[in-house]
């Protein structure tokens, strides 16, 4: 029997459509130090010149393991042969120098001795899929453990939290069998991120500038720099952003870091959950367990109705961005309100001020109540002209049409709107002069908005929204941890992460 030395953490699925797409897929994987790579032989149309493939590569690359997959398309592979071809593709992989080779179950419940010979020969991986939605997994695990195997993976579709809590908790619950456990999807990639640390023998990526196998796979590079996958452990603190869509956050860009400078053992993963999922989500959170989390778009406000406590000043706004666990029970509070009351403090005194808040929704709730708690004179406009009277009453303030306010000037003017967000970049709710000195832009994608720009010609002082980010990133930070945050390391990581992100958008 082969030797069975440990599997690298991280597997990179490389699923390529001919030989030499493959193979220069590989070697640059290799060259950028990683040393696991699944060559997905079904694929290719001649998956038999897959297996001399991997000679080739091995003999350029001794020290990379391969993992040598064939499924059939009945199993929702691509290869279209019968099960003894199947099996020759694996004997010729195996004797190319694949050091392991993945047997779908229903393969393997056909032709068990057949594994068990491969089996001698290299390590063997079962593997379970679901496409659709993840079942009971006690009868499937039971199922597998049938075929003796050296790897039994599980790989189902999360449509809800708690489908993703069980596919984690398999591995945390079966510590001596070896498991790979993956929810496929966007709403299962946190899966991918924390299952190796829950006890998973290893975690799929997706190659660099390449699409992966399945959905949900980022490339190891991100898996190592930003969610730090070889460093935090089994009893890391996790945290994450609850919000719908989520793909687009920077938050896990600036918590990873955070904790990173402040050598923190966490890690902060996105969390997709739909408007419908909140009470799922919770019993997902107290299973796994969650530390703590930030909220937003679309559950700021309903998410309220599911904590043991408030903090006064996130109930009277209506709406919490700030989540944490403390004595078993589930807390909320507001961290967007001293997060834009605290950099206008440094510009001017707010209780001798007057302010425009452009906006009558959640965010504009919060600039209201932060900044007429700081004794500043408020005004409110916007769309909606009934709730633009409720918030003025809400806060003491005056209610305005966009007209009014063309006739009058104010210390300050914040956008708690979403005009001028990507893709929207050439919107201004201000067409002509901006009715004040200190201009505050909520939105932080672009880094310069139109409104910013505008202000900056203008000769007028301009927050943009990155520092409203950071700084209620920062409160949170130091509610999850009790440490102080590590400002500049954060808003270095938001500038990078939008940075990039606009240059890929404008592509």
């Amino acid at each position: 029997m082969t030797q069975r030395r440990a599997l690298p953490k991280i597997c990179i699925a490389l699923g390529l459509p001919d030989v030499p797409r493959l193979l220069e897929q590989a070697r640059r994987e290799a060259d950028s130090g990683e040393n696991f790579l699944e060559f997905r032989l079904d694929y290719l149309p001649d998956p038999v010149a897959g297996t001399r493939a991997i000679a080739e590569f091995l003999g350029e690359h001794p020290n990379c393991t391969i993992l040598a997959t064939c499924r059939r398309h009945q199993n929702h592979g691509r290869f279209n042969g019968s099960i003894e071809d199947q099996l020759k593709i694996h004997d010729l992989a195996i004797e190319a120098g694949a050091r392991a080779v993945d047997i779908e179950i229903e393969t393997a419940e056909v032709v068990p001795e057949r594994c068990a010979a491969l089996r001698t020969r290299a390590q063997l991986v079962i593997s379970w899929h679901h496409f659709e939605t993840t079942p009971p997994l006690d009868p499937v695990l039971k199922r597998m453990q049938k075929i003796p195997a050296d790897v039994y993976k599980i790989v189902s579709t999360a449509r809800k939290p708690t489908d993703m809590g069980r596919i984690l908790a398999a591995s945390r619950m079966s510590p001596k069998i070896p498991l790979v456990t993956l929810a496929m999807g966007e709403l299962g990639f946190p899966s991918r991120v924390l299952s190796t640390a829950l006890g998973a023998v290893y975690t799929y990526a997706a190659p660099a500038h390449v699409q992966g196998t399945a959905a949900g796979q980022i490339n190891a590079r991100q898996l190592r720099s930003l969610y730090r996958i070889d460093k935090f452990t089994k009893n890391a603190k996790i945290y994450g952003v609850v919000a719908d869509p989520v793909r687009h956050s920077v938050s896990p860009y600036v918590h990873n870091r955070a904790f990173q400078s402040r050598r923190i053992d966490a890690v902060y993963v996105p969390l997709l959950v739909s408007a419908n999922q909140l009470r799922d989500f919770f019993q997902f959170a107290e299973a796994l367990p969650l530390a703590g989390f930030s909220v937003t778009l679309p559950h700021k406000r309903r998410i309220m109705r599911y904590l043991d406590h408030v903090d006064p000043l996130a109930r009277r706004i209506g709406a919490v961005n700030t989540v944490w666990r403390k004595g078993g029970k589930w807390r909320g509070a507001n961290t967007d309100a001293e997060a834009v009351s605290g950099p206008l403090a440094k510009l001017v005194k707010l209780p001798t001020a007057t302010a425009l808040i452009v906006g009558n929704g959640g965010a504009a709730r919060g600039a209201a109540c932060a900044l007429a708690d700081a004794g500043t004179k408020v005004a409110i406009t916007g769309r909606n002209a009934d709730r633009v009277r409720a918030l003025a009453r809400l806060v003491g303030g005056e209610p305005m049409s966009h007209e009014q306010v063309l006739l009058r000037h104010f210390d300050i003017v914040v956008n708690a709107t979403p005009v001028g967000m990507w893709p929207n970049v050439n919107e201004c709710y201000f067409n002509g002069k901006i009715p004040g000195e200190i201009i505050f832009d909520m939105v932080y994608n672009p880094l310069e908005t139109q409104l910013i720009r505008r202000a900056r010609e203008q000769g007028k002082q301009a927050i943009p929204g990155v520092k409203m980010f950071i700084e209620q990133a920062v409160r949170q930070f130091e509610i999850w941890t009790g440490e102080t945050a590590p400002r500049a390391a954060m808003e270095t990581a938001a500038m990078d992460a939008l940075e990039t992100r606009y240059s890929e958008q404008r592509l």
